[in-house]
């Protein structure tokens, strides 16, 4: 029995995109999406996914009409697309090229003709997965940062994926080169043969465990792998791990994080017993006792968390107003004291007006997510916080990164993304960069914004109470107050409290109000936090002493780091990384500070890049010249114990 010819021969194609552009927006792989799918019932998506979808699919298409809103199913949509097509090729005046909008437009080859390889189409596939893209925004020899926003974090669920489309789960392909999906796809090809040629016999190690039943583990360098007896692997051995079990991967982590515990390596929330100021006792839960550190991991930069002014106004506006509220902003969740520091953090970063979030963390997701969609290009710095690459993320919009602080990088960026020339874009970068201490080129992020027609938001996290004559950020630090579109800040650092907040023009301002869920739809800080931040801020304008004095301790400890020989790259803040680069001899650095005294942060995966490990040490006005002296003293003595600084001169 022959199959019935189909009347609509494009209708193949037409589906084929429309189920790409649902698979970029919904992260459901293509083989979940038939025709019969239901949009709310078998997908989950919601009539605002749903606008995404049709906005998307427009864009795809280049259907300058509506689509109707009814499709409820993925064959009710394709048919709906084919409709408009047809509508737009018979309004076509006769003779004319056929519409930009045809069918042929969704059978564009993938990513520039590769998809007959099947690791390419592997890479490409996952790449559509892992960064929402349409298969015909992934050219083959794009950037993976500069051009398609790539990071590490996302690279590495992309090559999971790809390499789980290829049979190649556990495969740990060398990715030094992998710059582009066509490097890429090449690391993952020679990873292939060679799990072919030991499958054969032809390779080298082909006899090695050869007909035995190893049980499945995370990928990287298992212990004694390298005959040191030193497990190699990172946090980044377990983001990845795939099995029909969600939590396999839980149980693998455990194992290692008990081994690094073990050794005194990972030293992670230890509770603390007093309040946290140049010294605080905190519970070694490792050891099972209290120990007194000089403390040099708080972001409590003007020493506000403890004074006076502050607890007592957080005390009375509790006893005022009770422990919270129960409500979102909207929804009976907004005291007068949320109205007055919304007014007084306007005020003090000299903008027109404020939003309050619950987090900083929130700020970023709620504003970037409400302000920029999957039309719109969000342009960030390499080493932003995760809060901006998340709430990229969510926004669905085309990121692109630009290596740090490289505003010829920068320039490239905007300049490609202009001559697009679709949608707006937005360069969001961190005033004080939280792992490296050095501060963005806000003048040169100004001054190509306007050159190529974009906004700029700056993350003013470690900056406000820090930067600026007045403490209020980076915009006054460099004398470009008023030429930031949107200043966002935490106010768990230097104010002394809990919450986020952005500042820039009223209508802006209240779009976010409205637009941004993590505003809308959350409970806010309590109304005793507010008083306390309320008072903060006062102390922050009766006191400039406190500035003065933590500028004084900066410099100090600086240049006692600088003189013993310490790598602190381009600190500018009061965040003073010691770059040491190795994993393992940061832990064991970080461990040798503890065991003198001194608690300071040990940062590696994710914290920042593997190969990138260091100490980030946080200055705060509290520190007096002793700690300062005692403190440069450990550092000294603990790098030379673990090789990180030459032995005693």
């Amino acid at each position: 029995m022959t199959n019935p010819v189909d009347p609509h021969p494009d209708t193949a194609r037409i589906r084929d995109g429309v189920v790409e552009v649902i698979a970029a927006r919904t992260l459901y792989d293509v083989a979940h999406l038939r025709p019969e799918s239901h949009f709310e019932a078998d997908l989950g998506i919601d009539s605002v996914i749903m606008e995404s979808v049709l906005a998307s699919v427009r864009e795809h298409f280049a259907l300058t009409a509506e689509l109707p809103a009814g499709s409820a199913t993925i064959g009710e949509l394709v048919d709906a697309v084919r409709t408009a097509l047809a509508d737009a090729d018979a309004s076509a005046t006769a003779g004319a090229a056929p519409a930009t909008g045809s069918a042929t437009a969704a059978a564009a080859p993938a990513a520039d003709g590769g998809a007959d390889d099947p690791v390419t189409e592997a890479v490409v596939a996952a790449a559509m997965r892992q960064t929402q893209y349409q298969r015909h925004q992934l050219a083959l020899d794009a950037d993976l940062e500069g051009e398609l926003g790539v990071d590490s974090v996302v690279l590495t669920s992309v090559v999971a994926e790809a390499t789980e489309r290829l049979g190649l789960t556990g495969a740990d392909p060398d990715l030094a080169g992998a710059t582009t999906l066509r490097t890429l796809a090449d690391a993952l090809r020679a990873c292939d043969t060679a799990a072919r040629d030991t499958a054969t016999g032809a390779g080298p190690d082909a006899a090695d465990g050869a007909g035995t039943d190893q049980p499945r583990q995370a990928p990287g360098s298992a212990p004694g792998a390298h005959g040191d007896g030193w497990d190699h692997r990172s946090m980044k051995d377990f983001t990845e791990q795939r099995d029909p079990d969600l939590f396999a991967k839980t149980r693998s982590f455990a194992g290692y994080l008990r081994s690094r515990e073990k050794d005194r390596l990972y030293w992670y929330g230890m509770p603390l017993h007093s309040k946290c100021g140049n010294r605080a006792v905190i519970f070694d839960e490792l050891e099972g006792r209290k120990r007194e550190f000089l403390m040099f991991a708080s972001n409590n930069y003007l020493g506000l968390a403890n004074h006076p002014s502050v607890v007592e106004a957080v005390c009375d506006a509790t006893r005022t107003y009770g422990a919270t509220h129960t409500g979102s902003r909207f929804i009976g969740g907004t005291n007068m004291l949320h109205k007055e520091l919304e007014r007084r953090l306007a005020a003090f970063k000299q903008r027109p007006a404020c939003i309050v979030y619950p987090g900083g963390y929130s700020a970023n997701l709620g504003a970037i997510s409400a302000l920029v969609k999957s039309y719109d290009t969000l342009v960030v710095d390499r080493l932003n916080h995760m809060s901006i690459v998340d709430g990229a993320r969510l926004s669905g919009a085309v990121r692109k990164i630009y290596r740090h602080n490289d505003m010829a990088d920068l320039e490239r960026i905007l300049s490609r993304s202009a001559a697009e020339g679709t949608g707006g874009r937005l360069i969001v970068a961190d005033g004080v960069f939280s792992m490296h201490g050095d501060v963005c080129d806000l003048p040169e992020i100004v001054r190509l914004a306007k050159e190529y027609d974009a906004r700029v938001m700056i993350d003013d996290a470690h900056s406000t109470g820090v930067l600026g004559v007045r403490g209020s950020g980076t915009a006054e630090h460099f004398g470009l107050k008023g030429e930031v579109d949107l200043e966002l800040g935490t106010m768990s650092k230097t104010l002394a409290g809990m919450g986020g907040f952005v500042v820039g023009e009223e209508e802006v301002v209240e779009y976010l109000r409205y637009y941004s869920n993590s505003y809308v739809f959350a409970a806010n800080i309590p109304a005793g936090v507010a008083a306390g931040l309320i008072a903060a801020i006062d102390v922050i304008e009766a006191e400039p002493e406190r500035l003065k004095r933590l500028w004084t301790n900066i410099g100090t400890l600086r240049d006692r780091l600088l003189e013993a020989g310490f790598d602190l790259e381009h600190s500018e803040s009061a965040i003073l990384p010691i770059v040491i680069g190795d994993e393992r001899r940061a832990m064991e650095m970080g461990r040798a500070v503890r065991a003198r005294g001194l608690f300071c942060q040990t940062v590696v995966y994710p914290g920042v890049p593997l190969g990138d490990a260091r100490l980030r040490v946080s200055v705060t006005c509290e520190h007096t010249p002793q700690d300062l002296d005692e403190a440069a003293g450990i550092f000294v003595e603990a790098a030379r114990e673990t090789g990180v600084l030459p032995g005693t001169p």
